[in-house]
């Protein structure tokens, strides 16, 4: 599936709301957080990945 520059940037949007989110449930949950940034060949930009890690 390929994702439009609009759909990317409703990602990121929802990404970052989550992210603001994250610390106090991963706190509950005793996670970390990681953040990777990767390149998106199909975008033809960096995206980040941000993921929960026990």
């Amino acid at each position: 599936m390929t994702q439009t520059r609009r759909q990317f940037i409703v990602l990121s949007v929802a990404a970052a709301t989550a992210a603001r989110l994250a610390p106090t449930l991963a706190a509950r949950a005793g996670g970390k957080r990681v953040l990777t940034l990767v390149y998106d060949k199909g975008l033809g930009m960096m995206r980040a990945v941000d993921r929960i890690v026990p």
